[in-house]
């Protein structure tokens, strides 16, 4: 099973992406986790995503391809990827078009996530991560036992700098200038499926699973 699966921030793309990965046994791919594991390892290419993330502007295309490139390469895609928040772009969509023509590969589906951008403003700025195992938690939608500290391994929950308000405004809207296209470019194709994200994560999960079913 080949997923692309899109949406704004805050969308539940990663929620859901996690619900997929286990149903099909598939790898997740995350071009943001990516930077992040590469920033946290102290390399150049993280270091210079980072910076793009935490303005909230977009990866440039070269650096974010040839992330994606050399991902595919590894044994665990040949069987399938589900790819969360990419592409991001018209044309970072083009080329990830030619590559899965060069390896001979089928996307089996694009799914878009949609929510309304004051929903995900409410979403994202109340998001906390743990600082070292990555727990996701939001302060009044999935609140830790212990206030700011992680119910997986005691961890210091912090506020990332691209969930900061002001900055989910600014993703916000480098989305609905660059990324929104993207939608346009798979309708085009009439390979898009549309699932609406302001249901309950169970409700999402069933829907984008029933679509899937129906395509096999």
């Amino acid at each position: 099973m080949r997923i692309i699966l899109l949406g704004p921030p805050g969308a539940g793309k990663g929620t859901e992406a996690e619900l997929l990965v286990k149903h099909y046994h598939i790898p997740h791919i995350s071009t943001g986790n990516i930077f992040r594991a590469l920033y946290k390892d102290n390399t150049t290419v993280g270091k210079i995503a980072k910076e793009y993330i935490d303005r909230g502007q977009l990866v440039p295309d070269d650096i974010t391809n040839e992330i994606v490139r050399n991902r595919l390469n590894h044994a665990d895609a040949k069987k399938g990827f589900l790819f969360d928040g990419y592409p991001r772009n018209v044309d970072q969509a083009a080329w990830f078009d030619e590559l899965l023509i060069q390896k001979e590969w089928k996307l089996d589906a694009v799914i878009n996530i949609y929510v309304p951008d004051e929903v995900l403003i409410e979403r994202i700025s109340g998001r906390r991560v743990c600082e070292s195992c990555g727990a996701v938690y939001h302060v009044t939608n999935k609140k830790p036992n212990v206030e700011g500290i992680c119910d997986v391994d005691g961890g210091k929950l912090i506020q990332r700098a691209d969930d900061m308000e002001e900055t989910v405004q600014r993703r916000l809207r480098v989305y609905n200038e660059q990324t929104e296209p993207v939608i346009g470019y798979y309708q085009n194709k009439g390979a898009i499926v549309m699932i609406d994200g302001t249901q309950s994560i169970k409700e999402v999960d069933t829907a984008i699973k029933k679509v899937l079913g129906e395509m096999n």
